[in-house]
């Protein structure tokens, strides 16, 4: 249903931590006039985790209309409250997002029959197309194949983030599930190889910063060139890793302000700030990209 290139969009802010909505207009603009395919609006990137609820659905409906349906808006509603995901859910539907993204339940750590019947009980109730989200070295829970599969079965769940970074599951899953759910990477620095063997697309940091490369190096990957994709995915390999270097959003939000978007302070507690020893490693990776800074 979504392919391609699909960034993780920041919650660009201020300095005293306000969502900067000069910068979020400038941000969807330059995704939109470089290929990207689908955005992504608050997601563990956009700091869903410390956005109150008024900021969390302003964001998103916000990403929505400056989008005007260009391309599609996946809207993060996950929550480790299965009864707040779907008011989230249903919030994001009645906004107009075209897909919303579910991150497992984190810290409470259900059983995997419990994984099932929460996904299951946000899919009867919101008739919006869904997408899994399995990244358990955030969440100390980790979303089995065996569950993705059962998952499949139902007709509004439509794909699954697997941010693990393991092609082996990736190509479970996709085995186990035929065409009844694509697969997205959630992991830079092995979504090349993924599409390549029939992943649908990345859901992507990268992308915050380089939208262009990201999408053409999908696109390449999507139509089976692999020469294509991996001369495009070596100028990006430094910033699969070093967007890393401290947890995410730390590392790509210092970057985005680096290139206009949002104030190098704007990180909420508890992240803070990406600090000045690791910034020229940031710096070179960015230069490495092509990427220009402002500042």
């Amino acid at each position: 249903m979504f392919r391609g290139s699909m960034v993780a969009i920041i919650t660009p802010m201020t300095a005293l931590g306000a969502v900067d909505e000069a910068a979020l207009e400038a941000l969807v603009a330059f995704h939109l006039e470089n290929g990207t395919d689908a955005i992504v609006a608050v997601g563990t990137t956009g700091e869903s985790a410390t956005l109150n609820y008024k900021e969390h659905r302003h964001v998103m409906k916000r990403v929505i209309e400056l989008v005007a349906g260009k391309i599609p808006v996946i809207a993060g509603t996950g929550s480790n409250s299965t009864a707040e995901a779907i008011e989230m859910t249903e919030i994001a539907m009645q906004d107009g997002a075209d897909a919303c993204l579910l991150v497992t339940p984190y810290y409470n750590k259900p059983t995997q029959e419990g994984l099932y019947q929460h996904y299951k009980a946000i899919a009867e109730r919101v008739a919006i197309p869904q997408i899994l989200y399995n990244v358990p070295g955030r969440t100390a829970c980790d979303l089995l194949p065996e569950t993705v599969e059962r998952l499949s079965g139902i007709s509004n769940i439509v794909g699954i983030k697997e941010a693990t970074g393991n092609l082996e599951r990736a190509r479970d899953i996709m085995n186990r599930c035929g065409d009844r759910m694509d697969v997205y990477s959630g992991d830079d620095a092995t979504a090349m190889e993924l599409i390549l063997v029939g992943g649908k697309g990345d859901i992507s940091v990268t992308a915050n910063v380089a939208p262009r490369a990201m999408h053409e190096m999908c696109a390449a990957a999507l139509a089976g060139d692999r020469e294509t994709a991996a001369r495009i995915n070596a100028t990006l390999e430094d910033l699969h890793k070093d967007l890393f270097l401290e947890p995410n959003p730390i590392p790509v939000k210092w970057a985005l302000a680096k290139m206009g978007y949002g104030d190098v302070q704007g990180i909420r507690l508890p992240l803070v700030p990406l600090s000045d020893a690791v910034q020229p490693k940031v710096l070179a990776a960015m230069r490495k990209a092509g990427i220009e800074c402002i500042s």
